[in-house]
């Protein structure tokens, strides 16, 4: 067998090696944290409620272990990300050889038609999704490249593709792909690599929507409209726009495993991909549908009222 291939099949070790993750209260952040320690990975857990003793990060420090770090840590803050960042400096037991793995996990999700959802929606969802990435990337970026490591963001296959009434969220998440694909060109030439994870609905897993948000986001919505917007639309309408949202909640993956699997391949692996799709069947061909084929196309075939 050749040299190049043998070396392929050999995994980064984690051993030795820390990995940031934000967004540990829960979902995806909370689980991976303690699927990275169990591979071996010491763990800095960034939390938004440690300081609140908020029942994720006190989980996460009942582990008594020495690899797993609980930190306070809201990616909206500018102070609190500088001080995460000098806490890693301080804790890391080769500061001088970087942080091998930063992962982006930290986000909120909310839906509403374009004509519902007000300024604020779009800037509250971007402040964490799309602005919280950015700003734990740059601050983290010199320790990566020290290290040569891996930059892993989480996005959404509403990153890739649009959705009726997820405009606020699908436009932080479009936002955060570009954002790694421009960052993926820049960091070639130091040897870090760059990864976007596309999970598809894994709200029954994650909780990231609850029917109780939602009829909190509805009220917020219908009573922020215009009259022009509500007599437009009409109470009816609106009504069923909720319900299929609450559809949602108890749909999709309940078994995160697809999702850590790919982020600690994306960690480990010699050669990750760039994109990984963790997704059930019918979500990849939508994407795939909605991605490569003439838009007229993928709207008629998937968006009530199209037409081609």
């Amino acid at each position: 067998m050749p040299d190049g291939i043998l070396w392929l099949s050999f995994p980064t070790q984690a051993e030795g090696k820390a990995v940031l993750i934000t967004g540990c209260d829960k979902g995806f952040g909370h689980a991976l944290a303690k699927c990275l320690h169990a591979k071996g990975f010491t763990v800095f857990a960034g939390c938004l409620l440690m300081d609140e003793n908020g029942d994720g990060a006190r989980e996460l420090r009942n582990m008594k272990s020495d690899r797993m770090k609980v930190l306070q840590m809201d990616v909206c803050s500018d102070q609190e990300v500088a001080q995460a960042v000098d806490f890693v400096k301080r804790t890391l037991k080769e500061p001088e050889e970087g942080l091998w793995g930063l992962v982006n996990n930290a986000g909120i999700s909310t839906f509403g038609e374009v004509e519902f959802a007000s300024l604020d929606n779009y800037k509250k969802v971007a402040e964490v999704n799309l602005w919280g990435t950015v700003r734990v990337t740059k601050a983290f970026l010199p320790l990566i490249r020290r290290a040569k490591g891996r930059v892993v963001n989480i996005t959404s296959m509403l990153g890739r593709m649009a959705s009726p009434s997820r405009s606020c969220y699908c436009v932080s998440k479009f936002g955060v792909a570009a954002f790694s694909d421009c960052l993926r060109q820049e960091m070639y030439r130091w040897g870090v690599r760059v990864i976007l994870i596309e999970p598809s609905n894994f709200v029954v897993a994650t909780g990231i929507l609850t029917a109780a948000s939602i009829d909190r986001q509805a009220q917020a919505l219908w009573g922020g409209a215009t009259d022009t917007v509500r007599e437009d639309y009409g109470s009816e309408y609106f009504a069923r726009h909720v319900a299929v949202m609450k559809s949602f909640v108890n749909s999709g993956l309940e078994d995160m495993s697809l999702v850590l699997n790919d982020i600690a391949e994306a960690l480990t692996a010699p050669c990750p991909r760039n994109r990984y799709n963790p997704m059930e069947t019918y979500w990849w061909v939508r994407l795939q549908v909605m991605t490569h084929l003439p838009t007229a196309i993928a709207d008629w075939l998937y968006i009530p009222g199209a037409t081609l």
